[in-house]
């Protein structure tokens, strides 16, 4: 667009163009993107209920424990053991649900049109994602440290805190990646059934299948620490102290193969994919 502008100096008859200056658009900030995809998560009934079942499920487990429980079994570990088993598969469901919804209600044309990059868009959603396992998982064993007092009080037993620091940071990041798991297959597979289901293929059926391969061929059994994702994941939630450096390598290298290069490959299918 121009603008007519007139110069005093010369006959005022006579009239030159100006190019009119456009401000230059500004980048929406990766932290207001990743506010809006935490947002989104909380927006609808569906999401409400989801985020709201981790405090509810684990205040359950936590009663639960109390009520039924030996005394000799009200320990630390087990309200976190009882609190983990629901966070373990309701924070998958959030990460699946917070890509795929995209999809699945069609929002995809609208949230790629205002953030035209796609990938700061999924950095947001797995930021968001992220931040709501930490936290769930600080109130999931805050609401166990609860139960172990008023478990022991009510029982008469000591308190017993078998679950250190170093613990504690083992369980939250086992919990982490279990999420970024259900993150991969939104990604991977971007409908909502189709990855719900295979989450489900990923954590329950395919560890029952190796277990079974490790029991009945010893070449697996050796090598199922290196291959086997959910059993090398495993040894996060254990209560021993702090993992070997043959134990992280396991860790790292099952990651890589299930975690790392889906997901490369699910980004470049969403990267590339149609948008409707």
């Amino acid at each position: 667009m121009t603008a007519i502008a007139v110069d005093p100096a010369h006959d005022p008859t006579q009239t030159r163009t100006v190019p009119r200056q456009h401000a230059a658009a500004r980048r929406i900030p990766l932290s207001r993107i990743t506010r809006i995809e935490l947002r989104k998560m909380f927006d609808t009934r569906s999401g409400f209920w989801l985020m709201a079942s981790i405090a509810i499920t684990a205040t359950i487990a936590t009663v639960a424990v109390v009520l039924f429980a030996a005394d000799d079994s009200l320990t630390y570990s087990s309200f976190g053991a009882a609190v983990g088993v629901p966070m373990t598969i309701v924070l998958p469901m959030i990460a699946i649900l917070s890509v795929t919804s995209e999809w699945s209600q069609r929002s995809g044309l609208t949230t790629f049109t205002l953030v035209p990059s796609r990938g700061r868009v999924i950095l947001a959603k797995a930021l968001a994602a992220v931040g709501v396992a930490v936290v769930s998982m600080l109130l999931a064993l805050a609401i166990g440290a609860i139960g172990n007092v008023v478990g022991a009080a009510i029982n008469g037993t000591p308190q017993v805190w078998d679950i250190s620091f170093v613990d504690s940071l083992q369980i939250i990041l086992g919990n982490v990646l279990g999420l970024l798991a259900g993150f991969m297959l939104g990604v991977l597979i971007r409908n909502s059934p189709g990855a719900i289901v295979a989450y489900f293929v990923y954590s329950l059926v395919l560890p029952s299948l190796a277990a079974i391969l490790a029991a009945n061929q010893e070449w697996f059994r050796d090598a199922q620490p290196w291959v086997d994702v959910n059993y090398a994941q495993s040894m996060l939630f254990s209560t021993e102290g702090a993992l070997t450096g043959a134990q992280w390598a396991h860790i790292a290298v099952t990651g890589v193969i299930w975690l790392v290069i889906p997901l490369a490959v699910g980004l470049r299918m969403l990267m590339r994919s149609e948008i409707k």
